[in-house]
């Protein structure tokens, strides 16, 4: 269709990765990507932490819950909901509403999607990873931010050593409504559940026996990092 959608649509994790290092152009590149990315309000409410230091890279495999590629990628980012700028601006700010807290995870994952898409049109690969907020003061901690301030995810990139199969997705028929809630057919979910039955038996690493129902049945059924909201409150963060 065009280079840009082509890009969108052959998107996959990558985790393994070279020794090769990304240029400053490229890095340049891939974070005013990321900066241009669309802003509620234009509060521009989040920074980026370049982590250069490979013992802090090293702390982060173990705080991310043993995630190796977060040391071995060429470039790793930890993406943060940041109001202390605008504290410093201005005392009065008023960061402690949930909505605020909503604006800067959505604008973070808006720039991180930006910055992904920027680095695989290079050629580049990368993957999220969500297991920072497992030890979220830690990592908070360990990268010294300020009140106001929180950790979200981070991002491996890199040049990819792997070719992935593509992780198939839930059908926008199950995914689109029109005016109003619809429904859920059951049927779709159960040909979405047969596909990646045979997905997982038949990528080339991590098989497993598992359906898309049973995992998130699994997942959503426990206790979902009950640490975060006190973490977030500590910070001044959803708060009211």
């Amino acid at each position: 269709m065009n280079p840009v959608i082509d890009t969108i649509l052959d998107h996959r994790s990558i985790r393994v990765f070279t020794n090769d290092p990304i240029s400053k152009v490229q890095l340049d590149t891939i974070i005013s990507a990321g900066i241009a990315a669309s802003s509620s309000s234009l509060l521009q409410v989040n920074s980026i932490i370049r982590i250069t230091d490979m013992e802090k890279r090293k702390a982060l495999v173990e705080l991310s819950g043993g995630q190796p590629y977060v040391e071995g990628a060429a470039e790793f980012l930890v993406f943060c909901i940041d109001f202390q700028r605008h504290h410093e601006m201005n005392p009065d700010v008023k960061a402690e509403y949930t909505e605020l807290t909503l604006i800067g995870a959505i604008d973070a994952g808006i720039m991180a999607q930006n910055c992904l898409l920027a680095a695989e049109s290079m050629g580049l690969g990368g993957v999220y990873i969500g297991g920072l907020r497992t030890h979220a003061q830690e990592v908070d901690d360990l990268l010294e931010l300020p009140q106001h301030t929180a950790v979200l995810f981070g991002m491996c990139l890199g040049h990819p050593d792997q070719t992935p199969q593509q992780k198939p997705r839930l059908s926008p028929e199950v995914i689109v409504h029109e005016n109003t809630y619809k429904p859920l057919d059951k049927n779709k979910i159960h040909e979405y559940d047969e596909t990646m039955l045979q997905y997982y038996a038949t990528r080339n690493s991590n098989q497993k026996q598992s359906s898309w129902s049973e995992q998130i049945t699994s997942k959503l059924s426990q206790e979902s990092r009950p640490h975060i909201k006190g973490y977030l409150n500590n910070k001044g963060l959803a708060i009211k």
